[in-house]
């Protein structure tokens, strides 16, 4: 076998080896980065702006596209937002329109400063000389080839003699096989936002094979596509060219991109150890940025024992009454008799809300966020999970009336509770109607009984693997990841998450008092909604 046919399969091989093991730690970044906590996070913004936000998300993806900014992670989070179809719909129009504009400024605006840029580029000399002969197949062909980056095509097509419309409309065609790839994989890393749970091992199968077909489509057509488009340039370039010397050239150029790809592939193993071994402190780094607002937490209100007390015994009867062992609610009924819960309603609203104690504002503020998520349920029930409300109604929706104020549920957590309170056990007792949430305690909370309350609903936090897991073996402690959101609440109270969290196991105080620092990891947060009858307890 002649040695430059040996050379080039060596190539071939080495190339295809390097995409294999980029896709693979691509995979690995994606699954261990706090995908979850950023998709959640644009998930709120996009959502709050209801049929805007897939406009905005096109807007954000043609801006991109224009500054030559990688759009890889808008279209994994399209992915993870809307879904298989929306999204390749959203990233298939902000792609396009964004490769249109790039092309007209490219034409009409910035030709020179292009030009500048692409004339030492001896491989676009040739592609140019090809679309001058090929028109739009050889567009076609380039979108389907990694032989020009993205961005830099867009503008590089508007030197060429290619027409307007005609290289539009190769484009979007070209271009979908490749945009359908990174929405799947944004749904599979991050599917539909809200689902963080442990999927079974059939869901994984399905969405395996889904994706494998996926990626073996895109790089077959990709394959055949280089393969067209190096015949096309080839014989280009032998037109103009010795043929010995076109050899050579060809040959170091296929090395060079060879290079390339591999110092790529090593890159991206680097970056994916990296990430894997520093996965805790990145995500809660994402979880300060993106999560809850911090607060410092202080008591700002009076003991005031001569203070009215309010009445809340209908909302015990409610929760009694449609609230199963291990907090599973039942909507059903509930929906079918909200009597007791509308006039439970009527009282937090009219309770004198300046002259209440501390101990009853809190127990009014945690009850009055706890029926106004059920309220919230039932008036958008059926619903699988509270993300599946739009985000305009749900958790920043100003309408739920506390002792005369109107406020959202965030406003009443965030900006009435953890601010004002220094009790960090709150997060223990606000539910907000998910199976990751804390359970639903089958009664009020009540002032005069208060702290022996939220003490025995923390302790019910710690007793089940929902939300707590030490294994003392190898002394790692696994938390539900409201220890992560509102760390800043817990270590206002304690010297660290474990220490707070040791009060409430004896297995864990015995390690850290044997100064046995254990290994933090969180544990999924399912927010699938708590109407489970059928489930056994938690």
């Amino acid at each position: 076998m002649p040695a430059e046919t040996t050379a080039a399969k060596i190539n071939q091989y080495v190339r295809w080896g390097s995409t294999a093991v980029g896709v693979t730690s691509l995979l690995v970044i994606i699954r261990t980065l706090p995908f979850d906590v950023v998709t959640s996070a644009m998930n709120e913004w996009i959502g709050s702006l209801g049929w805007w936000g897939p406009v905005v998300l096109v807007l954000l993806y043609i801006v991109a596209t224009v500054l030559f900014v990688p759009g890889t992670i808008l279209t994994l989070a399209a992915g993870a937002i809307f879904g298989l179809l929306v999204g390749t719909i959203v990233v298939s129009i902000g792609s396009t329109i964004g490769a249109a504009l790039a092309f007209l400024i490219s034409r009409y605006v910035a030709r020179g400063r292009v030009a500048e840029l692409a004339k030492d580029n001896r491989r676009f000399a040739a592609i140019d000389r090809a679309i001058e002969e090929g028109g739009w197949k050889i567009v076609g062909l380039l979108r389907l080839s990694p032989a020009l980056p993205f961005n830099l095509q867009n503008y590089l097509y508007g030197l060429t003699p290619i027409r307007f419309w005609p290289y539009v409309l190769t484009s979007w065609i070209a271009m979908l096989p490749a945009t359908f790839l990174y929405v799947y994989l944004g749904h599979v890393t991050g599917a539909a936002v809200g689902a963080d749970r442990e999927r079974t091992t059939a869901e994984w199968a399905m969405l395996a094979v889904g994706l494998l077909a996926t990626i073996a489509v895109t790089v077959y057509v990709t394959r055949l596509a280089s393969r067209k488009l190096d015949e096309q340039v080839d014989q280009d370039q032998r037109e103009n060219a010795d043929t010995s010397k076109q050899s050579g050239s060809v040959a170091t150029s296929n090395a060079r991109r060879t290079v390339l790809l591999a110092t790529i592939a090593v890159s991206m193993v680097l970056l994916a150890a990296y990430v894997s071994m520093n996965s805790g402190d990145i995500e809660s780094t994402v979880t300060r940025w993106l999560g809850p607002p911090a607060v410092d937490a202080t008591e700002t209100h009076s003991p005031n024992p001569n203070g009215p007390n309010i009445d809340h015994s209908l909302l015990d009867e409610v929760l009694a009454t449609h609230v199963q062992e291990g907090g599973w609610v039942n909507y059903e009924a509930l929906r079918e008799n909200t009597d007791k819960l509308d006039r439970y309603l009527d009282v937090v609203a009219s309770a004198p809300w300046d002259a209440l104690s501390r101990d009853e504002k809190l127990a009014l503020l945690l009850n009055g966020y706890n029926a106004s998520t059920l309220k919230l349920i039932l008036d958008h029930y059926p619903v699988d999970s509270i993300k599946d409300i739009p985000a305009t109604d749900r958790w920043d929706a100003v309408r739920w009336n506390i002792g005369g104020n109107i406020w959202s549920l965030n406003q009443i957590e965030h900006e009435q509770i953890r601010p004002n309170f220094k009790e960090p056990r709150i997060h223990f007792a606000l539910v907000c109607a998910a199976v990751g949430c804390p359970p639903l305690r089958r009664e009020a909370y009540h002032p005069d009984r208060l702290n022996e309350q939220l003490e025995d609903q923390t302790r019910i936090v710690h007793d089940h693997a929902t939300w707590f897991e030490h294994l003392a073996d190898s002394n790692e402690l696994r938390l539900t990841k409201l220890y992560d959101w509102y760390a800043g609440d817990f270590l206002q109270s304690a010297e660290s998450i474990p220490h707070f969290a040791a009060t409430y196991s004896q297995s864990l105080r015995q390690a850290i008092d044997s100064e046995q620092d254990p290994t933090v990891g969180w544990l999924p947060y399912d927010w699938s909604l708590n109407s489970h009858p059928n489930r056994l307890p938690r």
